[in-house]
């Protein structure tokens, strides 16, 4: 049987319970009572704000003005449903009473109870041996008795929590009383912390925020332990300033170095207006006697360190930003030092999909200079105009003296496009920048670059592109230094000119095997020649850039194999499973090179034969090859591979090696085996084939369930020092439990 009830009343049964504070649902009707169940047959379509009851019996007392429900209630209203054995609902008070198996969901939250009384007035009300399920943070939270007390806090009595799935849950919260308020917050008496019902924390008393939008309070803390920093402790703690500001505080502590405070300031006053600040000081003690490269440390007393991050964007208009990006430490050996665990590497990213995540650098000991920048741009439909400062940090040198900054650069970039409206493409920039640093040569350097295009269609068999350039470039300088030769000002005047010529064959095979219904293959073969004039420029400073004479010939050749593919749901789709490119540069000046004006070397026109090869066959394997081959040693001067193979259950090996002749040659590995459905196991190791050592190893061994997981993790790296190499070892054990949050040691 199906009634539709129109009540004059506002029937909000979500708010008797703590999952949907808010979400009302109307229920009116001015009718009088119906007299019996014949009567009240099923209506039209139910109007928004509306109630449907469906029950195998539905009656109405018209002396006490209640309806009652029975059997198989089902009750139906905008934003969920609630079931229940039987449902009394009183119009004179304003009450309802749901009985035996009472189930309410509400979006994707879920209350059970044996019995709900709920005050329709007071938005109060009670649920009895009642258990709640909250989707959003995949929580469980049960009771004897669920009191709703106001509009927005409640009483648990014999209260349960929990993120785990299951009738016996891995860990528990269990206490007494449990009082909370939506976005205040919460106190349980006589907190217990218990896994597989066995009780291994105890407090008495325990506050924590209750709130579905940022909260304040202590995030979970960071201890390890090596033999660099010894003891390493680290309690942030999280401060909702405002609902377009936050704040973090860092409070660490390492026994071999010293207390470090930080502070995190995080802000968005709109989509067009927001950044990130970050700073920390730290009074080191440690006292160290080093030598790496050639930059060397005496450090016999305290010494202050720093760091300082600023990421701020402002949009003033779609065409017109603004964007800062401070990177500053207060020493060279920062990053070497704190290079296990700092604020830079918890927030690195490749990309900048997230607002308040974009340390593009690896704050570690592999990082060579910082840059800060602070830009202005404005763009126009032809043209691009950006003002830029920009600051380095060189860690590869003692002093930072001779570093050039530029204070600032100006660029106006001429978006390519047809000239007077003939075939010809103009594009150009133009720029202004002043070089500063305080040893050495400085000055201002203007440049300007005009370059026409003009493709040609070769009757469909190919294209034909001439290239023609000019680069005009000025320079004052405004030092006191005398180099011998070096002008005070000057002007460069050069040109390039080149030749393209690019086609393409391809061919499309029927393959209709498994999921593979086509393969195209496409070879695309280029050439180009390039030209520019030799020209004096030896009067130039050296914060301008030499430009070499060329006149070069480079032809390439690509092939590319694009599968066209059907999925599971009829939908097609495409994948390059395999490219290859060789390519080589044939230098016409080195060719005809007098030998005997040159010291008799012998010419070598060719350059070394580059090979680049794509294979992705499937979503389980891809593989990555970079080689350079020299055809008058006959040997590899450069050689990169990377291959990584996984499967359906998570397992994986990547193995990586790079090659530079007489300079480098590594073998990264790394591997995860899933040992169990709950148990990982993984394993890095970066070795210097060249000096015959280890520069890291790491194992890690996890354990995951379902709602929580720990891992055990060792690892050494090395520290090359002038007395040898040195290795940092730490120890780590991490905790994590699904909601909460982790904990590491």
């Amino acid at each position: 049987m199906k009634f539709n009830i129109f009540i004059s009343i506002t029937l909000s049964l979500a708010l008797m319970l703590p999952l949907t504070p808010g979400s009302a649902v109307a229920v009116s009707a001015e009718t009088p009572a119906l007299s019996s169940p014949a009567e009240k047959g099923s209506s039209g379509p139910v109007s928004p704000g509306s109630v449907t009851i469906e029950a195998e019996s539905i009656s109405y007392d018209q002396e006490t003005d209640t309806y009652h429900a029975s059997r198989h209630v089902v009750i139906t209203y905008d934003s969920g449903v609630l079931t229940a054995d039987d449902v009394f609902l009183n119009k004179t008070k304003n009450e309802a009473l749901a009985t035996g198996n009472v189930i309410l969901k509400s979006n994707n939250d879920i209350l059970e109870g044996d019995r709900v009384d709920f005050d329709i007035e007071t938005k109060t009300g009670v649920a009895y041996q009642g258990k709640v399920f909250i989707a959003q943070n995949h929580f469980y939270l049960s009771g004897d008795k669920i009191e709703k007390r106001g509009e927005s806090t409640y009483h648990i009595e014999g209260a349960i929590a929990t993120t785990c799935d299951g009738d016996a849950p891995d860990w528990q919260l269990t206490g007494n009383e449990l009082d909370v308020t939506r976005e205040g917050y919460g106190t349980l008496k006589h907190m217990k912390f218990l896994t597989n019902g066995m009780p291994i924390l105890y407090m008495p008393y325990l506050i924590f925020p209750a709130k579905t939008k940022r909260q304040s309070g202590f995030l979970f803390p960071y201890l390890a332990y090596s033999n660099k920093l010894g003891w390493d402790m680290e309690l942030p703690f999280f401060w909702a300033i405002s609902d377009s500001m936050d704040a973090t505080f860092y409070q660490r502590y390492m026994d071999m170095r010293g207390f470090k405070e930080g502070v995190e300031l995080r802000y968005f006053t709109s989509r067009d207006n927001f950044g990130t600040f970050y700073g920390d000081f730290l009074n080191d003690s440690a006292r160290i006697n080093e030598t790496v490269g050639s930059v060397t440390r005496n450090w016999q007393t305290d010494q202050q360190r720093w760091s300082v991050y600023l990421n701020h964007q402002t949009t003033f208009d779609p065409t017109f930003s603004f964007r800062a990006d401070i990177r500053q430490v207060s020493d060279i050996w920062y990053f070497r030092d704190f290079s296990s665990h700092n604020y830079y590497l918890d927030n690195y990213s490749q990309t900048e999909d997230q607002r308040f995540k974009k340390v593009p650098f690896l704050g570690n000991d592999s990082l060579t200079y910082l840059e800060s920048t602070a830009r202005l741009t404005k763009n126009w439909p032809l043209y691009s105009l950006t003002v830029l400062g920009s600051y380095v940090d060189n860690f590869t040198t003692q002093s930072n003296d001779a570093t050039l900054q530029k204070y600032p650069e100006i660029t106006l970039i001429g978006i390519k496009r047809p000239l007077f409206g003939t075939p010809l493409n103009l594009e150009f920039s133009t720029s202004y920048d002043y070089y500063y640093r305080t040893t050495g040569q400085r000055g201002h350097l203007y440049d300007i670059r005009p370059y026409l295009t003009l493709p040609l269609n070769l009757w469909g068999y190919g294209q034909l592109t001439p290239q023609f350039g000019v680069q005009e470039t000025l320079w004052q300088r405004d030092d006191n230094q005398e180099t011998p030769g070096a002008e005070k000002q000057g002007n460069r005047g050069i040109y390039t000119a080149a030749l393209g010529l690019r086609t393409e064959i391809h061919r499309i095979f029927d393959v209709n095997s498994g999921p593979v219904q086509k393969i195209r293959h496409g070879i695309v073969p280029e050439v180009t020649y390039t030209y520019v004039p030799d020209v004096y420029q030896d009067n130039a400073p050296d914060f301008v850039g030499r430009i070499g004479g060329q006149s070069t010939l480079s032809y390439s050749l690509t092939n590319s194999f694009i599968a066209k593919m059907t999925g599971q749901d009829g939908k097609p789709s495409y994948r390059e499973f395999l490219r290859v490119k060789l390519y080589q540069t044939y230098d016409i000046k080195e060719a005809t090179r007098d030998v005997s004006a040159t010291g008799g070397a012998p010419r070598i026109p060719f350059s070394n034969v580059g090979l680049e090869v794509d294979f992705l066959p499937f979503q389980y394997l891809s593989f990555l090859a970079r080689n350079q081959y020299s055809i008058y040693d006959a040997t590899l001067t450069q050689s990169n591979y990377d291959m990584t193979l996984r499967d359906s259950r998570g397992d994986s090996v990547t193995l990586a090696y790079r090659y530079t002749q007489n300079a480098i040659e590594e073998i990264n590995l790394a591997l995860k085996a899933v040992i169990t459905k709950n148990t990982d196991l993984s394993y890095y190791q970066a070795q210097d084939q060249l000096n015959k050592r280890d520069l890291e190893k790491t194992y890690v061994l996890t354990y995951h369930k379902q709602c929580w997981s720990v891992g055990f993790s060792y690892s050494e790296k090395v520290n090359a020092t002038a007395i040898g190499d040195q290795y940092d070892k730490t120890y780590m054990i991490i905790f994590s439990l699904l909601g909460l949050g982790s904990f590491s040691k």
